[in-house]
């Protein structure tokens, strides 16, 4: 690989692919619709040309992909979009791959999956989501596994690092640098997985430099569980944060969905706050060596300081 797209270059993920991908100084295209969040995030990126452009504009994709041996999907929409939207992205980046005969890397999350009994879900695990937007992924990694098009699926937790602002964690941070009463969606109690952007970029960018990896499924686990109360301790601790943080419940969220659609929409992803789906790496591990793991602590340090810094 030496030349790569990232498609939603402007979001946590895509931004944490570019600079993984930069730094290794490969050749970058940064595509995402807001040229002028292009520019502030890259502009000092000699390695990083941008490029403006709609993901669900055909035209736009295909000129960027022009040249590039590995197109990243990494593009998000409101939950509110996603039956529309997704089915024809994942059309129009299949497109693009075949006619410059690109390879495609797609950053997946673990809805498809469903609820699980395992212990650890590895890349063999069945899926079975229950879910609208469950089905919507699993729908798109069949078509794309079905496209003849060489790819990469890698199933992330949540994310959250600098620049992952459409997160759940995010919704905890964003008023914690303000020193804020802030909110924490899920119950306090129970171990979930939250991965650091910069180290899932690291692991995708490591399976899309490699030729024995594709045409098969990766799962890249976070640092390991964390419950809620351990997050507010090393808000405390790291960040000084002394204010009350109050959590949102699925009731309190099916209320605000009354007003709000992303709340809706919200309301079926909460039994993951609730049954959490937690990744194996052990055939990342296997194959490629350790998985990147960046402390809990040190990575919520780096997103509040990229956040104050913004502010």
């Amino acid at each position: 690989m030496k030349k790569a797209l990232v498609l939603g270059a402007s979001g946590g993920i895509g931004y944490a692919l570019v600079r993984e991908l930069a730094g290794r100084g490969l050749e970058v295209v940064a595509f995402s619709r807001g040229k002028e969040k292009l520019h502030a995030l890259y502009h000092e990126e000699s390695k990083v040309t941008i490029f403006p452009g709609d993901a669900l504009v055909e035209k736009d994709v295909v000129e960027a992909s022009e040249g590039v041996d590995v197109i990243f999907h990494a593009v998000s929409f409101p939950y509110p979009e996603w039956e529309e939207k997704h089915p024809l992205c994942i059309e129009i980046v299949i497109r693009a791959a075949k006619k410059h005969q690109a390879k495609v890397a797609l950053v997946d999350n673990i809805y498809a999956y469903g609820r699980q009994s395992h212990v650890e879900a590895n890349e063999e695990t069945k899926k079975e989501p229950h879910t609208k937007k469950g089905k919507i992924r699993l729908a798109m990694e069949n078509r794309l596994k079905g496209s003849g098009v060489p790819s990469l699926i890698v199933h992330l937790p949540d994310v959250y690092g600098p620049n992952a602002e459409n997160t759940i964690l995010h919704e905890t941070l964003k008023n914690v640098v303000q020193h804020k009463t802030a909110n924490f969606v899920g119950g306090l109690k129970i171990a979930r997985e939250f991965i650091f952007t910069f180290d899932a970029a690291k692991a995708m960018v490591e399976l899309a430099s490699r030729e024995d990896t594709y045409n098969q499924n990766w799962n890249i686990p976070s640092a390991h569980p964390i419950t809620g109360e351990k997050i507010i301790e090393i808000l405390r601790k790291e960040a000084g944060y002394t204010k009350s943080i109050r959590t949102v419940s699925k009731t309190m969220i099916r209320f605000m969905g009354i007003f709000q659609p992303f709340m809706r929409e919200l309301v079926e992803m909460m039994y993951l706050t609730e049954n959490p789906v937690i990744l194996s790496g052990k055939k990342y591990e296997a194959k490629i060596g350790p998985v990147p793991r960046t402390p809990y602590s040190k990575g919520i340090q780096k997103t509040l300081h990229w956040m104050q810094q913004k502010m």
